[in-house]
């Protein structure tokens, strides 16, 4: 929920601030210029501080609201069993991951959006529930995942590489924190695993663009 409310919190105050009432519709506002992410825009201005703050800024109410609705499914999903240090650190990394997506695959524009974190916690409820020996696909989890990789893949705008991504950083964490129990992993691993998929994005990002 606190992450709900920063999320929102971020969107009214881009409303705000701007006084721009194409926010509410998708339009790119001043903030999302200054804020977005893009491999281009870090390659010209060597912004890191984009690679977090794109996660935060979405562009219109419609995107905001489908982000926003599942990470309220999901967040409770994963919170209860993983505790809200390592489910923010999960978050986090897969926020870092969808932004490394963003600069590998994307083709230059501005992106924004929580969704590259939500597909984490997307796949790292997959992943975690076969762990467990469920398959997945035939739950509600992945039959969604599945879903929204063909609406990624489909329908021209969105972040291929943002979505990508992150639902990549997420099924690595959960391999590691959503271990089954007979298969247990030590407790630092659960914290460690996380803070090196988002150290590791972060640095590859870095290095990418200045390769540039």
């Amino acid at each position: 929920m606190t992450l709900i409310g920063i999320n929102v919190a971020v969107f009214v105050a881009v409303l705000i601030f701007t006084q721009d009432g194409g926010a509410l519709s998708g339009s790119v506002t001043d903030a999302h210029i200054n804020l977005a992410v893009s491999k281009q825009a870090l390659v010209v201005t060597g912004e890191w501080y984009r690679l977090l703050t794109s996660g935060f800024m979405h562009f219109g109410i419609l995107h905001i609201g489908l982000n926003m609705y599942f990470l309220y499914i999901l967040g409770p999903m994963l919170e209860q069993p993983l505790g809200r240090v390592r489910f923010a650190l999960l978050y986090f990394a897969s926020l870092f991951g969808g932004s490394l997506g963003v600069i590998l695959l994307d083709s230059g524009g501005l992106t924004a959006g929580a969704s590259g974190a939500v597909f984490g916690l997307m796949a790292a409820a997959a992943v975690g529930m076969w762990r467990r020996g469920i398959n997945p696909f035939r739950t509600s989890i992945g039959s969604t995942l599945l879903l929204n990789l063909f609406i990624t893949f489909v329908i021209p705008g969105i972040s291929v590489g943002g979505h990508l991504g992150g639902a990549a950083a997420g099924a690595i964490c959960a391999t590691v924190m959503l271990a089954p129990g007979h298969q247990p992993m030590p407790k630092w691993a659960t914290y460690a695993a996380p803070v090196a998929v988002g150290v590791a994005s972060v640095v590859l990002s870095v290095l990418i663009v200045q390769a540039a």
